[in-house]
């Protein structure tokens, strides 16, 4: 046993994440209002650390999640497909007028002083109508599987997606697997979900079949109702403030053997300090800190989550699994889109204090 978890060493699927699928589209640097063209990206966060650890890691990994059956569903399977994760769709009907739908994520990406703009469409979603018994658990992980990821994004959509995931969790659990869950709290949809005494409720019950919670200090404050530190931190890059929350966490869910976040200064829109740090079975590691040009910094959570998870799935020192994750975060933010474009390598070369300069 390693970082306080058992992870198994084989299985068909490496990991399979549960959650909504989205279509983002995204203007660039220009405001919503003045837009006269997109780029359409496919997202979602918990399939941006599936699909991640497909396309740059080499892992085998899926997805359960609602697929509607007309051209934008058939635009995001295609998608998903291209990143190499294999799918495992509860399929829903379009009627041609008003849904169900797979939602639309819209957001620019600003510029200097001018900050990011996000908004949804997410009216009558598909992935929102999921419920207990749409996904046959066993027969996803029939072949073995090690690690099942999910957030707060879907738990927050509905009634139903915090009880689909704890029997996801379940029967993950029942096949031998790590149990993950990136809080990933949204101020805008737990305010029509029930609000924040209801999501503290709904997050709370989730975390009971955890392992691996990824948050960072304001989602362990509204996502897990925990107070926050006593010492207020120096800077948004100080890690005190979040170490001195954990014994908090464990003391509310002691089977947490990782909690793990991302630490961003932001200067401007496309300047950012940038280090990660994880609390492992006791132990704290801090990465370095460096300083990004931002492109697009959609995503840089969910691929330090992916490249973490592939430092622990592959039996890496803690201090290297979190570099990795640090590494693979910094170089998404340099790629349009919420999904890796970086290899192996890349990463690698970076975490271990590679640099910029020209590759001959």
């Amino acid at each position: 046993m390693k970082y306080g978890l058992n992870i198994r060493q084989e299985g068909a699927l490496d990991l399979v994440s549960l959650g909504a699928l989205v279509h983002r589209l995204d203007p660039g640097i220009i405001p919503f209002r003045k837009a006269t063209q997109c780029q359409i990206h496919v997202s979602g966060g918990e399939f941006n650390v599936a699909a991640n650890l497909a396309d740059c890691f080499g892992l085998n990994t899926g997805i359960a999640t609602a697929m509607v059956d007309y051209p934008i569903g058939d635009l995001i399977a295609e998608r998903v497909k291209a990143m190499g994760v294999k799918p495992f769709y509860k399929r829903f009907e379009h009627n041609g007028v008003n849904g169900p739908n797979m939602a639309t994520v819209y957001s620019d990406r600003g510029q200097g002083v001018r900050a990011p703009v996000v908004f949804y469409n997410r009216c009558n979603e598909a992935a929102a109508q999921l419920k207990p018994g749409d996904f046959d658990w066993k027969a996803i992980f029939a072949g073995g599987v090690r690690w099942f990821h999910s957030g707060g994004i879907f738990a927050a959509l509905s009634s139903t997606t915090s009880d689909v995931i704890i029997e996801g969790m379940q029967a993950a659990k029942a096949a031998g697997a790590i149990v993950s869950f990136d809080l990933n709290f949204r101020e805008k949809l737990w305010k029509i979900s029930g609000g924040a005494d209801r999501a503290v409720e709904v997050v709370r019950n989730i975390v009971k079949n955890v392992d691996v919670v990824v948050g960072n200090e304001e989602d362990l404050q509204k996502g897990l109702g925990i107070p926050g530190p006593e010492v207020a931190a120096k800077s948004k890059l100080d890690p005190s403030a979040f170490f001195g929350m954990i014994d908090r966490v464990v003391g509310l869910f002691p089977q947490v053997k990782v909690v793990a976040t991302t630490l961003r200064e932001v200067h401007s829109t496309n300047h950012h300090s940038w280090s990660a740090v994880a609390w492992i079975d006791g132990q704290t590691y801090v990465a370095p800190t460096c300083e990004l040009d931002v492109l697009d910094r959609v995503g840089g959570g969910d691929g330090y989550a992916a490249g973490f998870f592939y430092g622990l799935l592959t039996g890496e020192e803690p201090e290297a699994a979190v570099k990795l994750g640090w590494a693979h975060g910094a170089l998404l933010t340099s790629f349009p889109g919420d999904t890796t474009m970086a290899s192996v390598a890349q990463v690698r070369a970076f975490a271990k204090g590679g640099s910029a300069r020209i590759q001959r």
